[in-house]
């Protein structure tokens, strides 16, 4: 028996032989070509036939694991829309007479060295994407029916890294895990296994932790029986009696409360002693919100409409926006829907926006900044918000606030919007418009901007990052980030009370809201709502149930925020 150890990116245990999953890859060689027009002209069919490929991936992608996740390939497809890039194949091509596999390897390979030299973690991702790209390309201009990943038994899938689209196309129901030598909790391929409900690990470090025998390779796992402990991050080669037997004890036990968990479907979020705390869910895009009516979310907490910018290569019109927001709305009855406005820059780029490219960009021209530096481009979107506003619950909410002076203007556009309705004779609705605190600045003035709003709904990803400099994404830094710590937790708390002041509700939208053990504590603190992704809205509620605050309220603050 062998132990191999990686970062955990989904949970869950599977039991199963091992499928060593081995790139096919692309052999070139350069020739020159002489009709260099001709050759360019094959390039465009091949681009053609790329283009169909990632859209049905998409589509595959959109079905399986919901539109936000997809969007991956959305990225993909913006790739091959770049000018810059198409250009310097052709020119390639033209100025150098040699074959288009040759000119889309060496461009390729140049985009990819200069993302992967980037210390950014967002932009070492989009060398992978690139790589991934390219390989689509060339996979096209050879005419191979490229990598179908066919499998033919449910299988544990070891690969020295696995791409997206690789990943897309095996078949599900044969998956019953991913294990990556390579890869980060962050790749693409990480948020689909994610988004699959697939126990996956990464980084599968290439030594043994246990049995003292050194690492033989991927080739000499191939057909071996083995177990993927998702939840403590463990490749287990050839196991002994015993630990399968205790692991499908384990699988028995996650069944069992997976189906606890779906009795709580048509049941309240109160706890014992009586609060209603609706859990809301997460939602990235439109395919997101079947996945939200199959978990019984109470409402939508945070719908990201960055992703209907980012999914287009310009700006989507006043009318494609109203008719996703109105369907959400018409969707979700009586419940409320929390649409965030345009939340792009730093890691969400949408390339015609032409932002210039920051040093900081964490702490540049994003979220809120971008919608008033381009106050025609909000417009649109909050006309297409306030008459869907007029089918349903709607509450807007603005990201990246720091100032009484941004939501002042905010609140001005907003009128001049409804003004301009009214005008046109056209309906709106008089949605709740309320803000994001997600940056210190924003919470430490909460008694001042709950004057101005509806709602508060805290951030807790980016207050956690700006309050304690530390980029999440930064593997080197995961053992100085504390998500407990008290300073996060006293501006969260801090942000609760002065919302109540002010007569204003008050939830909570990052991945803290998941955290099974803060639940307690934000109850404590009197959170109003909590919102989280549609998988965690069951164990959420299950939780509050679980919980009474009648007699211990002030111990468990005293214990969290070290007062």
């Amino acid at each position: 028996m062998k132990v191999y150890r990686g970062k955990s990116v989904c949970g869950g245990i599977a039991i199963g032989k091992i499928y060593v999953y081995q790139k096919g890859g692309q052999s070139v060689t350069r020739y020159p070509v002489e009709d260099p027009e001709a050759e360019v002209s094959r390039f465009r069919e091949a681009l053609s036939r790329t283009e169909e490929q990632l859209s049905h991936f998409y589509e595959k992608a959109a079905h399986q694991v919901g539109e936000a996740d997809a969007a991956i390939f959305s990225g993909y497809q913006m790739i091959l829309h770049d000018r810059e890039y198409l250009e310097s194949i052709e020119s390639r091509i033209r100025s150098r007479s040699v074959n288009a596999e040759y000119a889309v390897a060496a461009i390729s390979d140049n985009y990819v060295a200069m993302f992967s030299s980037l210390e950014d973690e967002y932009m070492q991702t989009k060398a992978a994407d690139m790589r991934d790209v390219s390989e689509r390309l060339l996979e096209a201009l050879s005419d191979s029916p490229g990598r179908k990943g066919r499998l033919e038994e449910p299988v544990i899938v070891v690969a020295q890294d696995l791409a997206p689209s690789e990943t897309i196309q095996m078949d599900r129901e044969k998956v019953l895990s991913f294990v990556t030598l390579g890869g980060s909790p962050t790749s693409h391929t990480a948020i689909l296994a994610r988004s699959m409900g697939i126990p996956a690990l990464v980084g599968l470090a290439s030594h043994v932790t246990e049995g003292g025998e050194k690492w033989e390779g991927l080739k000499a796992l191939h057909g071996r029986m083995a177990v993927v402990d998702g939840n403590t991050g463990a490749l287990i080669v050839e196991p002994e009696e015993e630990v399968i037997l205790h692991m499908r004890q384990l699988q028995e036990k996650e069944r069992e409360e997976r189906a606890f968990l779906l009795s709580m479907k048509g049941k309240k979020s109160v706890t014992l002693d009586g609060r209603h705390v609706p859990v809301c869910a997460n939602v990235g895009n439109r395919g997101g919100l079947g996945l939200t009516l199959e978990n019984d979310a109470e409402g939508i907490g945070l719908f990201r409409s960055e992703y209907l910018y980012l999914e287009k290569d310009s700006y989507p019109t006043e009318e494609e926006q109203f008719e996703i927001y109105k369907m959400l709305l018409e969707k979700m009855g009586d419940r409320r829907v929390v649409i965030r406005t345009l939340d792009v820059g730093a890691d969400k780029q949408a390339d015609y926006f032409a932002l210039v490219k920051e040093e900081n960009p964490a702490m540049g021209l994003r979220g809120i900044r971008v919608s008033l530096t381009w106050p025609e481009v909000f417009k649109v979107q909050l006309r297409a918000l306030f008459r869907a506003g007029a089918f349903g619950r709607l509450a807007i909410m603005y990201p990246m606030i720091t100032s009484v002076k941004e939501v002042r203007r905010i609140r001005s556009l907003a009128e001049e919007v409804k003004e301009e309705l009214r005008k046109e004779g056209i309906p709106y609705g008089n949605a709740e418009q309320g803000i994001m605190i997600e940056t210190p600045a924003a919470a430490l003035t909460s008694d001042l901007l709950a004057k101005e709003v509806d709602f508060f709904s805290i951030g807790t990803n980016d207050l956690s990052q700006y309050g304690m400099a530390i980029d999440r994404q930064n593997p080197q830094l995961e053992d100085f980030y504390d998500p407990y710590h008290p300073a996060i937790l006293r501006m969260i708390a801090r942000t609760i009370q002065n919302a109540h002041r002010a007569g204003i509700w008050c939830g909570i939208c990052g991945e803290l809201g998941a955290d099974l053990e803060l639940t307690e504590l934000f109850l404590a603190m009197g959170v109003d709502e909590l919102s989280v992704s549609p998988v965690s809205v069951l164990p959420l509620r299950s939780r509050i149930r679980q919980i009474s605050l009648k007699e211990h309220r002030e111990e468990v603050l005293r214990k969290w925020l070290q007062e």
